[in-house]
This record gives structure tokens, C-alpha cells and sequence, in this order.
């Protein structure tokens, strides 16, 4: 599984150099997309919202194992990706992790290591267990992958706004 996860991530990183920020757009109506998903629920009930920034991405200031991280959303990710500062941050002994996938980056290939978090909320949408990988270099922003998203019980991106349903 975090092999295809490691490869998955190589698609969706490699697929943004020129940008040197990591992003993948849906294919989506100008006025609305919305995704369906199944899987283990959010623990909050009410909708969440993130605000669509002026660069025109979703950035989501999450709380991970009860410290602040900023994540670029990346619906092309399929796992959470954390910079190596951000995994320190968190208290990852990044020095010791087993970086044993092969990813690519805007910056080029590097290693990634995967870990479990214990929770992500994002504007009270929390999930607990979520799979992510820790990148070695070459990751310029955290990646809020579908490892937090696919777990929620959908997400719409509207022209202004990412609404979580957990």
C-alpha cells in the first residue's frame, strides 16, 4: 500500500516542477465540483471551510498531533506529505525515519519515509490515524493528500471555497 502510495506521490509531484509549489486541479465545472467519498468519518459533524487564497489554492491551517501545520491541499496526492521541517515540528526524529520510497519533487527525486499521525482537524474536521509520508528535501510546502481527504464523507470545491464534510 505505501509503496503505491510512494508512486502515486511521484505522479502528482513530478506533475507541478515549472510551478515549484505542488498542486493538481480536478477537472471540475467552473461553478462547483464535489466528491463523494467512503470511509472511517470525521469526528466533528459540521461542514468545515477553507478559504480559497489569492494564488488560487486551497491552504489549510491544520492542527497535527496538537501543533499548527500549514498544507497546500493536493486532491493528486494520495497521502499526507510533510517537509522534513514540519515532521520535526511535530516531534518526527527525522534523523531515524526509514526513507525507503523513491519520490520526485519539484526539486528532483529524493527519499520519503512513512509515518502515522494521530490526528489531523482542519476547522474542527479531525480524522485520527492518518497515513503520511515524510519527504527527505526537495518538498517546498506540506501536501494535504487524500490519506486526510478520502477519509472525510466528501469535499465540494466551490470558485470561493474547499467545504469538508466530515
Amino acid at each position: 500500500m505505501m509503496k503505491f502510495a510512494a508512486i502515486a506521490l511521484v505522479g502528482a509531484l513530478s506533475a507541478v516542477g515549472a510551478a515549484r509549489a505542488v498542486a493538481a486541479l480536478e477537472p471540475a465545472s467552473p461553478l462547483r465540483a464535489s466528491v463523494q467519498l467512503s470511509g472511517a468519518p470525521a469526528t466533528a459533524s459540521a461542514p468545515a471551510s477553507i478559504t480559497k487564497s489569492r494564488d488560487g489554492h486551497f491552504w489549510a491551517e491544520a492542527n497535527v498531533d496538537g501543533k499548527a501545520v500549514r498544507f497546500l491541499v493536493d486532491t493528486g496526492a494520495t497521502i499526507v506529505s510533510l517537509t522534513a521541517d514540519d515532521a520535526k515540528r511535530l516531534g518526527v526524529d527525522v534523523a531515524h525515519l526509514d526513507y525507503s520510497y523513491d519520490v520526485i519533487t519539484a526539486d528532483g527525486r529524493t527519499k520519503a519515509a512513512s509515518i502515522k499521525l494521530a490526528s489531523v482537524s482542519i476547522a474542527g474536521a479531525k480524522i485520527a490515524n492518518v497515513d503520511a509520508l515524510v519527504v527527505q528535501k526537495g518538498l517546498q510546502t506540506s501536501l494535504l493528500g487524500m490519506s486526510y481527504l478520502g477519509r472525510l464523507q466528501r469535499f465540494e470545491a466551490t470558485p470561493t471555497s474547499l467545504i469538508l464534510h466530515p
